[in-house]
């Protein structure tokens, strides 16, 4: 077979730590675009003529050595300035020209690289030279950190699928009590840790149907979700950072002046996670490798030792002040967990397969014994004979088969002594590393096995998620027309944007909230979260788009990694209306409010109440109880869920958890109490000189002052409440705040809030654009609708909006089609059924409450007519077939849909 090629340079190339790893295992040979090398060619760049010194480390391996050389050569293309044609040809010709011994190539200087590397290709280092521009990129680059880091990235994502695989098979192996490792679920709080999640998914599906597992305990493998999910997390590092690290170039300007210079701590700094983890991941898998001998009475203990030590001297990495040599010894470090695991399989394998036999040959024991129990004519109890029988889990025995397929094809079927063993962990040892052929099969087939997920036999919605039948979506469809046609009403303009953000967009902007938020796996070099709400993405549009002026809305899911309960999803619809821009004081606040009961007013869901404050009048309120300023937010957040718990237990919160004093708290106790008809309590406050000589609260009394007429003279004061314990969590308010209460039987909590937030997309932007804005939260009200619509008898709600059946009695397909068309072309809502039985035209209308049939049977096709019958009166009336456009129309005049 043909040995591939990789091209380094050209248009949209990039390298990728699987080419570096190819390459550098002699796998794929490596390729200069022809236009690069001829740009290269043509630098008229000047030799060096700077002294320089030799220091002379050569650890590397050959593979590590062929890495380093790959990445200097990407090195060296993408920056090109400075850069001649000669030493990218001789590093091609390195790495071509057979398995040179690299391992002589010194990497701790530039002219002792330099050196060595000539000697490599056979020429002098005085003939070839360097250049000012070269010498930098040989400097500055971390290239050879970044060559082992490529490998450490391929190796232990590789890595990460086997010691899954295998430590299932272990459980298995040693009969482990699973049930602590399959149930590590999402906890639906926030607070799971995701990769510890995954782990613990997978190991659900791989051994589900196994009748091996749930008798012994052991850590090692109840710590299995912990250990392989921070391996995970290690390995998304690795990969992330090696990603922008391979492709960086080292930009030189016209003055000498370097940018975009990437040192080596990042790197060191997330190759230390990986040792620290590989380490964890050794030392669990070496536990159960331990378990699985002694169950089997095999002795390894001088193995046990010896990987045991290395994974001890493993600990001590970071402590290394050469960089070069730290990455070396965490290679080394994989090969050594690598060759653990291979001990772990080997023995699964072997103990498994020790079961099975014995299982063979109770079962001949057993057809025997009945035999025997048939010559005598005895009524022996043959099931107590038999023992439990050995079943696998359904991914597990796929495993299992894998791993004995490539055992038997290099010899050796059963396993005689430990010499033969210690061949199958060898083999292993090869068979785990990302250059066997073989492995990727391996490992794409445990990929679809945990990914078809065959734990449940129907599948299953996210927690937190809904499907919409056909009834709730005619529900939601009213409901969001008569939400647009409200936002219409007051001038706003729709907008949409994606349903995710990179996640610096989102972090930092709802307080304690933020972790709640879904962050998403890089798959494209940003880190990105689906969006928590409407706003934060408003605010970063308006400030990209240099908007000093909008007011708009938008109707769009939101995502919460929250817990789910009664109203609360996961995913769910925000409809948000927002003004953006310098106006009247309080005028955009007023109008919001208004907006906001016109919504609950139209979609006519019950009685309901606004709540309202100021964050102004808050932080006075706060600033004259004594809590410091730097404890503003926190205590925010736990006054704002007095709603939902008792004033005793948020002050036991304040103080245990947030340091406030008994005394501070038990002031905040008596002002947050306060709530009634907004001029009446703001009368009172305004008589209070504590809020008078506060900044903060009298500008605050000042504006609801404004507020609170302008809603009195619209005439829906009545729906608001002056309430001094609202102070909504979000960190972006900064003026008026309000949430609104449904107060009939069901309990939804809240169904839309919103505020002022003055700074926020100043944050995003140069200038500060000041907005106020409303969200709804539809998921509860469409609860609350879907609630009045069961308990009334009377309500009843149409799944379509068809108004004519077009009925054709028997089997005439072209017929159907042709009046439904001229139907559908007058824009009627027409459906067709073409069916012999009558009973299944009339039930097909009755059930859709479809107002309208046009029937066609013989006697109507031979007259040229057609029968229309009004559903709700009960009547039929024969017309001319070229006249029911006309006489269909007329009697949807007279109906009510």
């Amino acid at each position: 077979m043909a040995m591939k090629t990789v091209t380094i340079g050209g248009k949209g190339s990039s390298l990728t730590s699987s080419s570096v790893y190819s390459i550098a295992n002699g796998l794929s040979q490596v390729n200069i675009d022809s236009s690069i090398l001829e740009k290269l060619s043509s630098s008229k760049s000047s030799l060096s003529k700077k002294t320089l010194t030799v220091s002379n480390p050569r650890f590397l391996t050959n593979t590590e050595a062929r890495a380093s050389l790959v990445v200097l050569l990407n090195k060296f293309i993408i920056t090109q300035h400075g850069i001649r044609s000669a030493l990218p040809i001789l590093i091609t010709d390195a790495l071509n020209g057979g398995p040179f011994a690299l391992e002589s190539l010194d990497f701790g200087s530039v002219l002792g690289f330099l050196d060595t590397l000539c000697k490599v290709n056979g020429k002098r280092f005085d003939d070839v030279g360097v250049t000012d521009g070269e010498i930098i990129v040989l400097e500055e680059s971390c290239y050879a950190l970044d060559g082992i880091c490529a490998l450490l990235d391929c190796s232990s994502s590789s890595l990460s699928t086997v010691a899954d695989a295998v430590a299932s098979l272990s459980c298995e192996a040693s009969s482990a009590d699973v049930s602590a490792l399959v149930n590590s679920l999402d906890s639906g709080d926030g607070f799971s840790v995701k990769d510890e999640v995954a782990v613990a998914s997978d190991f659900k599906v791989l051994l589900t149907g196994s009748k091996l597992v749930g008798k012994n305990g052991s850590k090692a493998v109840s710590e299995i979700p912990e250990v392989h999910g921070s391996f995970r997390e290690s390995v998304k590092q690795v990969h992330s950072t090696t990603r922008v690290k391979l492709n960086s170039s080292v930009r030189i300007g016209k003055d000498g002046s370097l940018s975009n210079v990437r040192g080596g701590k990042q790197l060191v700094k997330t190759v230390s996670s990986l040792a620290a983890s590989l380490v964890h991941l050794g030392e669990s898998s070496l536990c159960r490798a331990q378990l699985v001998a002694r169950c089997q009475e095999v002795d390894i203990h001088s193995e046990v030792l010896e990987m045991s030590g290395t994974l001890k001297n493993g600990i001590n990495l970071s402590s290394e002040v050469n960089y070069l040599s730290l990455f070396h010894e965490i290679n080394r470090l994989v090969a050594t967990v690598r060759k653990i695991l291979a001990w772990e399989g080997a023995l699964a394998v072997l103990s498994l397969d020790s079961m099975e036999s014995k299982e063979n040959a109770q079962e001949v024991q057993v057809v025997s014994s009945s035999v025997e129990t048939k010559k005598g004519n005895t009524n022996a109890d043959k099931k107590s004979q038999k023992k439990k029988k050995v079943v696998l889990g359904k991914g597990t025995a796929v495993i299992k088969q894998l791993l004995k397929d490539r055992l038997n094809s290099k010899g050796g079927d059963k396993i005689k002594n430990l010499a033969v063993l210690i061949e199958w962990v060898r083999d292993l040892c090869v068979f785990f590393e990302p250059k066997d052929q073989e492995l990727d099969t391996f490992l794409m087939k445990v990929k679809e096995m945990v990914e078809s997920n065959e734990s449940r036999r129907l599948p299953k919605l996210p927690k937190g998620t809904r499907d919409f039948a056909k009834e709730q979506m005619a529900i939601r469809g009213k409901a969001f027309k008569i939400i647009e046609e409200v936002f219409k009403r007051h001038g706003a303009m729709a907008l949409d944007t994606p349903a995710f953000e990179l996640r610096e967009t989102l972090m930092g902007k709802y307080g304690e909230d933020s972790k709640l938020v879904y962050d998403l796996a890089d798959q494209g070099g940003e880190l990105c979260s689906l969006r928590y709400d409407l706003t934060v993405p408003f605010a970063r549009y308006v400030a990209m788009n240099g908007i000093t002026s909008f007011k708009r809305y938008q109707i769009a899911k939101v995502y919460r990694r929250d817990n789910p309960s009664k109203g609360r999803y996961r995913e769910f619809y925000q409809c948000d209306f927002d003004i953006a821009g310098q106006y009247e004081t309080m005028g955009p606040d007023f109008e919001v409010v208004k907006v906001l009961t016109e919504l609950l007013d139209e979609l006519n869901i019950g009685d309901y109440e606004v709540k309202l404050n100021h964050r102004k009048l808050l932080d006075g309120m706060l600033e004259i109880c004594g809590v410091p300023p730097e404890k503003f937010r926190t205590i925010c957040s736990s006054i704002d869920k007095l709603d939902k718990q008792t004033f005793e237990t948020i002050k036991k919160e304040m103080v245990e958890e947030k340091g406030l004093t008994a005394e501070v708290a038990d002031k905040i106790g008596t002002l947050v109490k306060k709530r009634g008809p907004p001029l009446e309590l703001l009368s009172e406050l305004k008589k209070d000189s504590q809020f008078l000589e506060n900044n903060g609260s009298s500008l605050a009394l000042k504006d609801l002052e404004i507020l609170f007429e302008a809603l009195e003279k619209s005439k829906c004061i009545h729906r608001v409440v002056f309430d001094l314990s609202l102070a909504r969590g979000l960190d972006y308010y900064t003026g008026v705040i309000f949430e609104a209460v449904f107060k009939g039987t069901t309990q939804v909590g809240s169904i839309a809030a919103g505020g002022r937030y003055d700074n926020l997309i100043g944050m995003f932007g140069t200038k500060q654009v000041p907005a106020v804005g409303a969200s709804l939260g539809i998921e509860r009200v469409f609860n609350i609708m879907e609630l009045q619509l069961e308990n009334d008898a009377n309500q009843s709600i149409r799944a379509t909006e068809t108004e004519v059946l077009v009925s054709i009695f028997g089997e005439d397909l072209g017929q159907a089609a042709e009046l439904a068309s001229e139907l559908w072309g007058a824009k009627i809502k027409t459906e067709y059924l073409v069916n012999k039985r009558v009973a299944k035209h009339m039930d097909r209308a009755k059930e859709s409450r479809i107002p309208l049939m046009v029937i066609v049977g013989d006697q109507e096709r031979r007259a040229n007519q057609v029968r229309i019958k009004d559903m709700q009166a009960n009547t039929e009336e024969l017309v001319d077939r070229d006249s029911v456009i006309e006489e269909v129309r007329r009697r949807l005049n007279f109906i009510s849909l």
